[in-house]
């Protein structure tokens, strides 16, 4: 698992207790990264997570407006619905990210570590 998908189930933990999701993230992420402040900040794993969030994917948290990402939010909803509909895609993230976003051109920044971390512990609805 990537360092981002650690972060994610942090941040799920943290979130399940009550903490709003952005603060959540930025304190799993802070955890995991200590001073690093640009893996820290780093949007598109953390919009993807907050996105799951926003919609009400992740077990124990409630929906809410955590982000204003439209694409990494949709790249992380549509990972959702493929890993439902066939779970081996989990051992695949370039072929899950390349049918998530639509396009082979693009490079795949962390969304679907987060996805499939939470996906494969049973951390989304």
């Amino acid at each position: 698992m990537s360092k981002y998908g650690d972060v994610a189930i942090g941040a799920t933990h943290i979130a399940q207790t009550g903490v709003c999701p952005v603060e959540a993230w930025n304190t799993a992420a802070e955890k995991e990264f200590k001073d690093r402040a640009a893996s820290i900040k780093k949007g598109c794993p953390k919009n993807a997570f907050l996105g799951l969030a926003e919609n009400g994917f992740v077990v124990g948290v409630p929906k809410g407006s955590y982000t204003k990402s439209v694409l990494n939010k949709q790249y992380a909803l549509k990972a959702v619905r493929l890993l439902n509909e066939n779970p081996d895609m989990q051992n695949d993230i370039k072929k899950l990210w390349i049918q998530s976003c639509g396009s082979e051109s693009k490079v795949h920044n962390s969304q679907m570590d987060v996805v499939v971390s939470l996906w494969s512990r049973g951390l989304l609805e």
